[in-house]
């Protein structure tokens, strides 16, 4: 893992000082994650222009990179900064907190994710039910497998609060499932084993 850390920041320096190659091997290494993140919160069409713009601010912003997380956390905290972007500029009251509200009220296109098995599918649908904080959050710690401060780092929040959002993101989806679960058995089996079930989604996803 280190040494993987330290290619991508040798890549990154190469391709802000010109180098395409190293810029389009960044790109291919790392769009998968990026797709995987915005896959499940906007539509399809949206997809394509907010991962170019989440890699333009690589080059256009070099001074935002600390080099105190790995590229992909930083690379994904630029995505959830495009994202938001992306819902504040579609909300007609800018001032209201998008964080606090789900895809689905933002006005999201239709899920483009399709789970093969009822609880994958309720799971996914959800988690577009819930709050986008809590979205991010749970599909970060489930799919990209990121730790606390890995997380806290992308909402630039301190650990303890990113671990704390983290439970009640779990609250929050539970009670979701509760709401969309037209069968007693269908909803236990997602609560019971929500940690798997959200897991097994992840082969299906892009990379």
């Amino acid at each position: 893992m280190g040494d993987e850390r330290e290619n991508d920041l040798a890549l990154l320096d190469a391709w802000r000082a010109g180098d395409k190659a190293a810029g389009d091997r960044l790109f291919v290494r790392h769009f998968p994650a990026v797709d995987r993140f915005l896959r499940n919160k906007v539509g399809a069409d949206s997809i394509q222009d907010l991962t170019q713009r989440t890699f333009m601010v690589c080059i256009e912003r070099p001074e935002n990179f600390q080099r105190s997380s790995s590229f992909r956390t930083y690379l994904l905290g630029i995505a959830h900064n495009m994202l938001r972007e992306h819902y504040r500029a579609k909300t007609k009251h800018r001032h209201q907190d998008i964080d606090a509200v789900s895809v689905i009220d933002l006005g999201a296109g239709p899920g483009t994710l399709l789970g093969a098995r009822e609880e994958q599918r309720l799971l996914l649908e959800a988690l577009r039910c819930v709050p986008l904080e809590s979205q991010v959050i749970l599909e970060l710690y489930f799919w990209e497998r990121l730790s606390g401060p890995q997380i806290a780092a992308i909402l630039g929040v301190p650990e303890d609060t990113a671990r704390s959002r983290l439970r009640r993101a779990r609250l929050r989806v539970g009670e979701a499932l509760k709401q969309l679960s037209g069968s007693r058995a269908l909803l236990d089996s997602t609560l019971q084993n929500l940690e798997s079930w959200a897991r097994s989604v992840r082969p299906a996803l892009p990379g």
